[in-house]
């Protein structure tokens, strides 16, 4: 039996990843008293005087949403809200046991921007962060958009975000092991959906300047065609104005990034590229390019989204951590100081274990979680968005 037939399988035994366990006993009168009526009124009134009481007298504190519309789940796609189920409980799973926050699936049936931000909007009250989750570019882009301008919470896409924070990482470790530096090198990305246009604006940020994006028609060049969000990031990399297929781009590149689909690149394509050449294939379940045969092709450092293979990058790394730092501090958002301090400790816990096959921390090391929340928290007070 494979993964996929075992873990429906295990589904089927599960019902569910997930469920509400109280935190008080209400075995006797007195206990039933002050968990609910009529003692649960002084708490009520506490929070109709001050909204922030909500924070300290309820469970808002710890728990975030995992929201999606069902329309990019995982390397599924428009698969329904009802279907995206199975990985937003998974979702929530995690963030439990790697953050110890308490995550519930939210699910909308809806594919209206203005129904879905209306939706986030009147449950906000109930959460202490929010976290997008599987919705499909172009819209995800304007959902976050709004939420981050309308809420006092944190909003984080972590499509977008969990990806550019965990993939500025494993570059950041790479290039140690080839001695390159960000300011020097050429980046191409493949896929210029949410993940490649969050990972292309991210590592600008972090001083990389020559970047170039493909989608499944080439190159994108400003000027060109596309979505609003594909034309906003045109025109802020490929700055060397070329044009042409994939094969064109990775001429020469020190490093390719794929956010994309199975099978798009080449040996050839891998040996055109710069001597050190490093690969992150991280499409799922089949990436770009095998690892066998990136390195195969000459590629000094690869990276996949597998945890079958060395060097995952997965934003599991990312998203348990950057909240619970976020949470423990009250941020009102989750700003780019916040997200390089994040990056900046994944990388970091490699330390002296840094080799070819080993950028990035395991998914389940609990201490790189704990290095990431406490990151996070401390970019989050030197970033004036902290409450408390």
């Amino acid at each position: 039996m494979n993964c996929r037939e075992e873990s429906l399988k295990k589904h089927a035994e599960w019902r569910g990843k997930i469920e509400v366990v109280s935190r008080v006993e209400v075995d006797s009168r007195e206990k039933l008293s002050l968990a609910y009526t009529p003692g649960v009124a002084e708490p009520c009134l506490a929070i109709q005087k001050d909204v922030n009481k909500s924070f300290e007298l309820t469970r808002r504190w710890n728990t975030v949403p995992v929201i999606t519309d069902g329309t990019a789940v995982l390397g599924l796609g428009d698969i329904g809200p009802e279907a995206g189920m199975p990985v937003m409980e998974g979702k929530c799973a995690l963030f439990k046991a790697f953050g110890g926050v308490d995550a519930i699936p939210l699910c909308i049936r809806s594919k209206d921007c203005d129904e879905i931000v209306k939706t986030i909007e009147l449950l906000a009250g109930s959460f202490g962060g929010i976290n997008l989750e599987d919705i499909a570019a172009p819209r995800c882009f304007e959902i976050e958009r709004r939420l981050k301008e309308d809420l006092d919470i944190p909003v984080f896409h972590d499509d977008q975000h969990g990806t550019a924070i965990v993939m500025a990482a494993a570059l950041l470790n790479a290039l140690r092991l080839v001695h390159k530096e960000m300011g020097d090198i050429g980046i191409v990305i493949n896929g210029a959906g949410a993940a490649g246009i969050a990972i292309a604006k991210y590592l600008l940020r972090f001083g990389v300047k020559d970047i170039i994006l493909c989608d499944r028609f080439g190159i994108l060049c400003e000027g060109g065609e596309g979505n609003p969000a594909q034309r906003g990031i045109a025109a802020l990399t490929n700055r060397r104005r070329l044009t042409g297929t994939l094969a064109d781009a990775m001429a020469g590149a020190d490093v390719f990034i794929g956010v994309s689909g199975p099978h798009c690149v080449t040996k050839d394509m891998v040996r055109s590229m710069a001597r050190d050449a490093i690969v992150f294939a991280c499409a799922n379940p089949i990436p770009e390019i095998s690892r066998e045969e990136a390195l195969e092709a000459g590629a000094a450092v690869v990276g996949t989204g597998s945890s079958e293979k060395p060097n995952q990058i997965n934003n599991v790394l990312v998203f348990p951590g950057l909240f619970r730092g976020a949470l423990d501090v009250r941020a009102s958002d989750v700003n780019s100081e916040m997200m390089m301090a994040a990056s900046r400790a994944i990388a970091a816990c490699v330390k002296d274990k840094l080799s070819r096959d080993y950028i990035l921390p395991y998914a389940y090391d609990k201490g790189a979680h704990e290095a990431v929340a406490a990151a996070v928290a401390a970019a989050a007070r030197a970033s004036g968005v902290a409450r408390i």
